[in-house]
């Protein structure tokens, strides 16, 4: 084969190599899939985000209200069990804040919740995984 034809055949393989690589689904390591969910919250919303990442679960919660300095009592749970509590305040520029963790991976499927309450408004969201 000879050289101009050569290098033709090598672009090719990689240029196919790499539109395969570039369209796989997004997935964490050990292969599992991010889940999502989010309801309506005061006058914002919140959300809550897992994946299993070796053997552990890796858990983010948002609250966006977009108002800044409110001060919000936030729970993680996993199947009902609080595995995080603590305040969070809304901030500049968005009147948000998150929450991010990383937590035990429990036998069957984890039920995954936030719950955030702030005077006599509580709001809350889960997924499964």
């Amino acid at each position: 084969m000879n050289a101009p034809r050569f290098a033709l055949v090598i672009a090719t393989t990689v240029a196919v190599a790499t539109v395969a690589v570039g369209s796989a689904p997004a997935y964490a390591k050990s292969g599992g899939k991010v889940v999502r969910a989010s309801s309506a919250c005061s006058s914002g919303v919140i959300k809550v985000k897992a994946k299993n990442d070796d053997g552990r679960i890796e858990a983010e919660a948002e609250v966006d209200t977009n108002r800044n300095g409110q001060v919000w009592s936030v729970t993680l749970l996993d199947n009902g069990v609080a595995v995080w509590r603590g305040k969070r305040t809304t901030h500049a520029p968005s009147g948000s804040f998150s929450v991010e963790k990383r937590i035990a991976n429990r036998a069957g499927t984890d039920v995954v919740s936030v719950r955030a309450t702030r005077g006599s408004k509580t709001c809350s969201t889960q997924v499964s995984l």
